[in-house]
């Protein structure tokens, strides 16, 4: 439903193929919906694959969802003489399991699916080791290791365009305002920036939090609600700790996003703004090149993957504080590119350690920011050439 970057739209090598979305399938009991809806999608896209250009190889970009995509694409390689690429980011039936079960037939047969069609595809690729060994293990499927890079787009935004953003937020969310009227007539203000003879950032300005979230059971969103309804970063305040107020902007869509707005709407905060909007593709990574700290609230439901929002938000130079599991030390380095916590109140004091006298001294989160900088990243596509193309016999 979401607009994609300018980048792919302009792209003279990249052509977009929309698959209508499925409506109208309510009917009868739920097993019988899903299966006529994985039957239908099954027709939908194999008809779709049929259609296009003769491809060398068919990438099944970020499985799952893998049912029924596996093995159509599976079909559509042998009608096409296709090299079929299956691109590991978690399992769909671990997924299904935590609305589910992990016992539900349905679950057992996705997994019984997964195994089979995936050992079906001439190459795979994983986001992490943990991963990698597991689906060798379990599976019998070899792969390679392809991490997740940031987009050479996801980079600190500069002040004049934060500027631009945060004018252009603040028609539309409250948070993005100035907390009082300008002194002096003709000066540009938002919350976090003025313009005035030149631009700078506002006295006392509240801090930008920022997590993004697709809304859905695996997003551990109750750690971050638990932590912004809890009287404790407020209490601080209150009792005189040097904190700042706090603007925490959670992007996303999902089936749970209206629960957890009704549930914000019952907040009564003084030093807490929350907003949830739903922003443009080219608007997202200027948000993250702005922001003062991300959070990241994704816990694997098989503990193997790892969250593309940090990823991103690192590639922003961005600190983040992250909920723990597994193999998330792949990716997030404790003390050194950020935090990890386990529940709401070590978020909490995790928070109040960041943002003390915030922003007059910045602390742990410029040593975190400063940390990524040297680290200096590989971008995706370096990491494809370096990964991918070897793999499929291009030397560049």
């Amino acid at each position: 439903e979401s607009r994609p970057h300018p980048d792919v739209l302009r792209s003279e090598n990249i052509r977009l193929v929309p698959v209508a979305e499925l409506r109208g399938l309510r009917v009868g009991p739920k097993v019988f919906q899903y299966v006529l809806k994985v039957l239908v999608q099954s027709v939908q896209l194999l008809y779709t694959l049929l259609r296009i250009d003769q491809p060398s190889y068919i990438l099944l970009q970020q499985n799952p969802p893998g049912l029924p995509s596996i093995a159509v694409a599976w079909v559509a390689g042998l009608f096409w003489g296709s090299k079929l690429i299956i691109d590991w980011h978690n399992y769909g039936y671990t997924i299904m399991s935590l609305s589910h079960g992990s016992s539900h037939p349905l679950v057992q047969i996705a997994k019984w699916y997964e195994k089979l069609f995936g050992r079906l595809s001439d190459y795979n690729l994983c986001v992490t080791d943990a991963m990698k060994e597991d689906l060798w293990v379990n599976c019998k499927i070899k792969a390679v290791t392809l991490y997740d890079k940031p987009a050479s787009y996801f980079k600190e935004t500069p002040l004049e365009v934060q500027h631009e953003l945060y004018m252009k937020l603040a028609k539309d969310y409250e948070p993005f305002r100035p907390r009082t009227e300008a002194l002096q007539p003709g000066v540009e203000r938002s919350a976090f920036t003025e313009r005035g003879g030149r631009l700078l950032r506002a006295r006392a300005r509240p801090a930008l939090l920022v997590s993004s979230t697709s809304w859905t059971a695996p997003i551990s969103l109750s750690a971050l609600t638990s932590v912004l309804s809890s009287p404790d970063y407020e209490r601080f305040i209150d009792e005189g700790a040097k904190l700042p107020s706090l603007v925490c902007v959670i992007t996303g869509k999902g089936p749970l996003k209206d629960y957890y707005n009704g549930l914000i709407q019952k907040l009564h905060l003084k030093h807490i703004q929350i907003c949830t909007p739903w922003l443009e593709a080219e608007d997202y990574p200027l948000l993250l090149g702005s922001a003062d700290l991300g959070v990241c609230l994704h816990k694997s439901s098989s503990g193997l993957d790892l969250p593309m929002k940090v990823v991103d938000m690192f590639g922003c130079c961005l600190p983040v504080c992250a909920i723990y599991f597994e193999c998330l030390h792949e990716l997030v380095k404790h003390n050194e590119n950020g935090l990890i916590f386990r529940d709401s109140k070590e978020l909490a004091e995790q928070l109040k350690m960041l943002f003390l006298e915030f922003p007059a001294r910045e602390g742990k989160l410029q040593s975190f920011r400063q940390n990524l900088r040297a680290s200096r990243q590989q971008r995706w596509e370096q990491s494809w050439d370096q990964v991918v193309l070897p793999l499929l016999g291009h030397k560049e």
